[in-house]
Protein backbone atom coordinates (compact mmCIF):
# COMPACT_ATOMS: atom_id res chain seq x y z
CA UNK A 1 0.00 0.00 0.00
CA UNK A 2 1.52 3.51 -0.67
CA UNK A 3 1.76 5.92 1.77
CA UNK A 4 1.38 10.08 1.50
CA UNK A 5 2.28 12.61 3.87
CA UNK A 6 -0.32 14.45 6.24
CA UNK A 7 0.06 17.45 8.10
CA UNK A 8 -2.24 17.63 11.07
CA UNK A 9 -2.96 20.98 12.73
CA UNK A 10 -2.92 22.01 16.52
CA UNK A 11 -6.50 21.38 17.58
CA UNK A 12 -9.26 23.80 18.22
CA UNK A 13 -10.68 23.17 21.26
CA UNK A 14 -13.72 25.52 20.79
CA UNK A 15 -15.03 28.73 20.21
CA UNK A 16 -13.41 29.98 23.58
CA UNK A 17 -9.98 28.38 23.23
CA UNK A 18 -7.69 31.05 21.23
CA UNK A 19 -4.63 29.51 23.09
CA UNK A 20 -2.78 25.48 23.93
CA UNK A 21 0.46 24.54 25.73
CA UNK A 22 2.38 21.43 25.10
CA UNK A 23 2.86 20.01 28.69
CA UNK A 24 4.59 17.01 26.79
CA UNK A 25 6.03 15.11 23.87
CA UNK A 26 5.70 11.36 23.78
CA UNK A 27 7.37 10.80 20.58
CA UNK A 28 9.62 12.06 18.33
CA UNK A 29 10.61 12.81 14.40
CA UNK A 30 11.42 9.58 12.84
CA UNK A 31 9.49 7.46 15.48
CA UNK A 32 6.66 4.54 14.14
CA UNK A 33 3.43 5.39 15.83
CA UNK A 34 0.09 3.61 15.88
CA UNK A 35 -3.55 4.98 16.11
CA UNK A 36 -4.25 5.97 19.17
CA UNK A 37 -0.96 5.46 20.63
CA UNK A 38 -0.42 9.29 22.99
CA UNK A 39 1.46 11.53 21.55
CA UNK A 40 1.35 14.61 23.51
CA UNK A 41 -0.05 16.36 26.68
CA UNK A 42 -1.68 19.68 25.77
CA UNK A 43 -3.43 22.18 28.16
CA UNK A 44 -6.02 24.72 27.40
CA UNK A 45 -7.28 27.20 30.36
CA UNK A 46 -10.09 24.96 30.48
CA UNK A 47 -8.80 21.55 30.58
CA UNK A 48 -5.49 18.95 29.90
CA UNK A 49 -5.73 16.45 27.60
CA UNK A 50 -3.87 13.65 26.18
CA UNK A 51 -3.59 13.97 22.00
CA UNK A 52 -3.74 10.76 19.96
CA UNK A 53 -1.64 9.66 16.87
CA UNK A 54 -4.61 9.75 14.05
CA UNK A 55 -3.17 6.97 12.63
CA UNK A 56 -0.64 4.14 12.14
CA UNK A 57 2.40 6.08 10.69
CA UNK A 58 5.67 7.38 10.69
CA UNK A 59 6.07 11.09 12.51
CA UNK A 60 8.00 12.91 9.93
CA UNK A 61 7.97 16.51 11.86
CA UNK A 62 6.95 17.64 15.85
CA UNK A 63 7.83 21.28 15.21
CA UNK A 64 6.72 22.11 19.12
CA UNK A 65 8.10 21.62 22.04
CA UNK A 66 6.97 21.35 26.05
CA UNK A 67 6.09 25.13 27.53
CA UNK A 68 4.83 26.42 24.43
CA UNK A 69 1.89 28.35 23.74
CA UNK A 70 0.38 27.08 20.46
CA UNK A 71 -2.52 28.82 18.48
CA UNK A 72 -5.14 26.54 17.12
CA UNK A 73 -4.49 25.82 13.51
CA UNK A 74 -0.54 25.89 13.41
CA UNK A 75 1.28 22.87 11.93
CA UNK A 76 1.54 20.37 15.37
CA UNK A 77 2.57 17.11 13.10
CA UNK A 78 3.27 15.76 10.04
CA UNK A 79 3.10 12.29 9.57
CA UNK A 80 3.76 9.49 6.98
CA UNK A 81 0.89 7.65 6.41
CA UNK A 82 -1.14 5.05 4.67
CA UNK A 83 -4.44 5.40 5.98
CA UNK A 84 -6.69 6.64 3.23
CA UNK A 85 -9.58 8.32 5.05
CA UNK A 86 -7.19 11.37 5.78
CA UNK A 87 -6.19 12.17 2.42
CA UNK A 88 -7.66 15.30 3.03
CA UNK A 89 -5.36 16.35 5.17
CA UNK A 90 -2.22 15.32 2.66
CA UNK A 91 0.50 17.82 3.14
CA UNK A 92 0.79 20.53 0.26
CA UNK A 93 4.28 20.56 0.99
CA UNK A 94 7.08 23.04 2.21
CA UNK A 95 9.28 23.24 4.62
CA UNK A 96 8.12 22.54 8.43
CA UNK A 97 8.29 25.51 10.48
CA UNK A 98 7.90 25.95 14.34
CA UNK A 99 4.44 26.47 14.97
CA UNK A 100 3.16 30.16 15.78
CA UNK A 101 3.44 31.00 19.42
CA UNK A 102 1.99 33.11 21.54
CA UNK A 103 3.49 35.74 23.60
CA UNK A 104 4.73 34.39 26.50
CA UNK A 105 4.56 36.54 29.70
CA UNK A 106 7.03 36.55 32.29
CA UNK A 107 11.00 35.01 30.71
CA UNK A 108 11.61 32.28 33.01
CA UNK A 109 8.59 31.28 33.97
CA UNK A 110 5.81 28.93 31.92
CA UNK A 111 2.68 29.94 32.13
CA UNK A 112 -0.96 28.06 31.46
CA UNK A 113 -3.54 29.90 29.28
CA UNK A 114 -5.54 30.34 32.08
CA UNK A 115 -3.16 32.55 34.37
CA UNK A 116 -2.20 34.22 31.59
CA UNK A 117 -5.97 34.98 31.40
CA UNK A 118 -6.60 35.62 34.61
CA UNK A 119 -3.38 38.17 35.33
CA UNK A 120 -4.75 39.79 32.07
CA UNK A 121 -8.40 40.27 32.78
CA UNK A 122 -7.03 41.97 36.06
CA UNK A 123 -5.12 44.39 34.21
CA UNK A 124 -1.61 43.34 35.32
CA UNK A 125 0.45 42.29 32.27
CA UNK A 126 2.07 39.03 32.91
CA UNK A 127 5.32 40.19 32.08
CA UNK A 128 5.79 42.82 35.36
CA UNK A 129 4.98 39.75 38.13
CA UNK A 130 7.59 39.53 40.26
CA UNK A 131 7.35 37.21 43.29
CA UNK A 132 4.71 34.67 41.97
CA UNK A 133 5.35 31.54 42.89
CA UNK A 134 4.55 28.57 40.46
CA UNK A 135 3.12 25.36 41.67
CA UNK A 136 1.32 24.69 38.73
CA UNK A 137 1.93 20.66 36.92
CA UNK A 138 5.68 20.69 35.95
CA UNK A 139 6.39 23.92 38.17
CA UNK A 140 4.19 26.25 35.81
CA UNK A 141 2.22 29.20 36.82
CA UNK A 142 -1.16 28.11 37.75
CA UNK A 143 -4.52 29.93 37.49
CA UNK A 144 -4.77 29.87 41.59
CA UNK A 145 -0.93 30.88 41.97
CA UNK A 146 -2.34 34.05 39.78
CA UNK A 147 -5.32 34.92 42.20
CA UNK A 148 -3.11 34.11 45.24
CA UNK A 149 -0.64 37.10 43.79
CA UNK A 150 -3.59 39.07 42.94
CA UNK A 151 -5.02 38.81 46.34
CA UNK A 152 -1.84 39.12 48.10
CA UNK A 153 -1.17 42.52 46.23
CA UNK A 154 -4.55 44.01 47.27
CA UNK A 155 -3.94 43.28 50.95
Amino acid sequence: MSTFIIDIPVPSMGATVSELTVITLKTQPGARVTKGQKIAELESDKSIFEYEAPADGTVLALPVKPGEVLQPGALFLRLETSDVSLRHLESKGGAVAAAPVAAKPAAALVWTPRATKLAQEAGVDPATMTGLEATGPGGRVSGDDVTRWLANRKS
